[in-house]
């Protein structure tokens, strides 16, 4: 096995310096929140809410671009009957972050939770806080874990190193700096992620659009030189799935923690909602380089490279277009020095998901569910413990399991019908329950699971409208077999059924038990008839502390107050304004 010693050196300086840059801003905020009394598990979790605009505005934007971003986009273009028309993730993501922040960032940052799972475990419990966890701890371990199957696969093309090694380094090094700095090493760092990866890529675009074995790209994507066009087109019998698959990206991409860690550190819901509109501009621009290196590879005579005769396509590489084109098609210098800044910045790509895993665990598990006298000391611990293990637990994946990819499609398709109806039912509409919660999420998970996934072999025991039988080839065994093929979109479906579940079920048990159709003795979740109890209330509380809530979970952390346990669950916009209710509502 060949050795390139200038591809080690350089994704080594670029791996230093993201390390170096994550020591760097834990040690720089290690004292930040202390002087307003926020606590060190609040600070570790969203940053001690004072995220400004120009870090905010990169890490917002580092949601979704990284490594799995730019290299995704770059195969679509480059695969032949895709192309651009099929790239969907630039813009799918862009306008999630437009909805996200017109609809979702000021609601969440304005209550001042601090996590994604806060608003269900209010509302619906602690019970049904854990049921929704599950997809969510399954789509950011899935996500890592594939984001680190990717950067090993992409080592060993550029630098024929081991892939396990690449893969357990590249883990170690984003788990040490998440652990000594929380999200501000991870907002530090994707400053300097996206700086790599757009210098990385626009210095060697110019060199392999002026490589002679490559066609002018503004004539191969109309015509067939190569291969098909890399504008690409939409088929008519495609145009559903079409559809389903760019809402899946543009609503499914705001029910993340990755994404409101983010929103719930900003300094204000203004800045949270501006925040998710630079970053909708910063993931268009990000894309380019990727667009023009995905038709670079599409307009290249590979004969005439290094590469070979076979086209990576043929070879089953396509998903690694973007680091064979800079490989191949730039000098040694300019390839070594943008696959260095890539490769780094696809490492970095995996600490927010980290994260937001041991984030949501330790709050909304750990602490509101089992220990809501937990000290903050013992939450950071938590925290700390649970970065390692999500960590591992990942990097294991990366490693031992093929279908890691099979399993992020899956569970992101969860997240989109499962938890974006209810959080569009928990923050919008006045009525849902726990009983329409649970009915929301068997009905989602029953709907799209039914639906089949080709890549995990699961075979559809719902047989939707329009569906049809191919033969694939699968991408782990290299075997062909005939897999269904949904042309319905149904998972657009799943998500719309999910909702109306939701609304329907709780009104329908609310009517039931109100009107005393059904005992109350048999409201066993306490869900309708004692909902407003002390005691349930306090199955709800978000954070004990004593008798008292504290108000700066339910609003801006600045000032600290307290408020009585029944004021904490009131919207305070709608609370009278007068002195006879807030000598009720407020004391110290």
């Amino acid at each position: 096995m060949t050795i390139h010693v200038e591809g080690l050196v350089a994704i080594a300086i670029f791996y230093l310096l993201i390390l170096f840059v994550g020591i760097w801003a834990a040690w720089k905020n290690k004292h930040s929140g202390e002087a307003e009394g926020t606590d060190r598990s609040e600070t570790i979790m969203v940053g001690g809410r004072d995220i400004g605009l120009f870090v905010g505005g990169f890490t917002m934007t580092a949601t979704w671009v990284g490594g799995g971003y730019i290299n995704g986009t770059a195969e679509y273009v480059y695969l032949p009957d895709y192309g651009l028309a099929w790239a969907q993730a630039p813009f799918g993501y862009a306008l999630s972050l437009v909805v996200g922040g017109l609809f979702f960032a000021k609601p969440m940052r304005s209550r001042g939770y601090v996590t994604m799972l806060d608003p269900f475990q209010q509302l619906y419990g602690k019970r049904m806080g854990g049921l929704l966890f599950i997809p969510a701890l399954m789509g950011e371990i899935f996500w890592s874990a594939a984001i680190l199957s990717a950067l090993g696969a992409t080592l060993s093309v550029i630098v024929d190193i081991n892939i396990k090694m690449s893969v357990v380094i590249s883990a170690l090094i984003a788990i040490f700096y998440t652990l000594v700095g929380g999200l501000y090493s991870v907002a530090y760092t994707d400053v300097v992620q996206l700086f790599c990866i757009f210098v990385g890529l626009w210095i060697s675009v110019p060199f392999a659009l002026t490589n002679p074995a490559v066609s002018d790209i503004t004539v191969t994507a109309v015509k067939q030189v190569y291969q098909s066009p890399w504008r690409g087109s939409v088929h008519q019998s495609d145009t559903w799935v079409w559809i389903d698959n760019f809402c899946l990206l543009m609503l499914g991409g705001i029910p993340w923690q990755v994404y409101f860690q983010r929103v719930l550190s900003a300094s204000s819901a203004t800045y949270a909602q501006v925040l998710s509109f630079l970053a909708a501009f910063g993931c268009l621009v990000m894309a380019v380089p990727s667009v023009l290196i995905g038709a670079i590879g599409a307009s290249t005579d590979w004969n005439q490279t290094s590469y070979g005769a076979i086209a990576p396509k043929d070879k089953e590489q396509a998903d690694m277009i973007l680091p064979i084109v800079l490989q191949h098609l730039c000098p040694p210098f300019v390839s070594f020095f943008g696959l260095g800044a890539v490769s780094a910045a696809v490492m970095s790509s995996a600490d927010s998901s980290i994260l937001s895993a041991s984030s949501m665990f330790a709050r909304n598990i750990y602490q509101l569910a089992f220990r809501q006298s937990a000290s903050d000391r013992e939450i950071v611990w938590v925290m700390r413990i649970t970065i390692f293990v999500f960590g591992g637990l990942a990097t294991i994946m990366a490693l031992v399991t093929g279908t890691v990819y099979g399993l992020w499609y899956l569970s992101s398709d969860l997240v989109y019908v499962i938890i974006f109806p209810q959080l569009l039912s928990v923050l919008f509409i006045k009525g849902t329950n726990t009983y329409g919660s649970v009915a929301a999420y068997l009905f989602g998970m029953l709907l799209r699971i039914g639906g089949g996934e080709p890549y995990l072999r699961l075979p559809p025991f719902i047989y939707y409208p329009g569906w049809t039988t191919e033969q694939r080839m699968h991408p782990m065994t290299g075997e062909m077999e005939e897999v269904v093929i949904q042309k319905f979109p149904f998972k657009t479906v799943s998500m719309l059924a999910s909702f109306l579940g939701n609304v329907a079920v709780s009104y329908l048990a609310k009517y039931l038990f109100e009107s005393g159709k059904i005992s109350h003795k048999y409201d066993f979740l306490d869900a309708v008839v004692s909902k407003h109890s002390g005691e349930i209330m306090d199955k709800t509380t978000l954070v004990t502390r004593g008798n008292n809530i504290g108000l700066s979970e339910m609003s801006a952390v600045k000032p600290r107050l307290s408020v009585t346990l029944a004021a904490a669950f009131t919207r305070r916009d709608t609370l009278d304004s007068s002195p006879k209710s807030q000598k009720y509502i407020i004391f110290l």
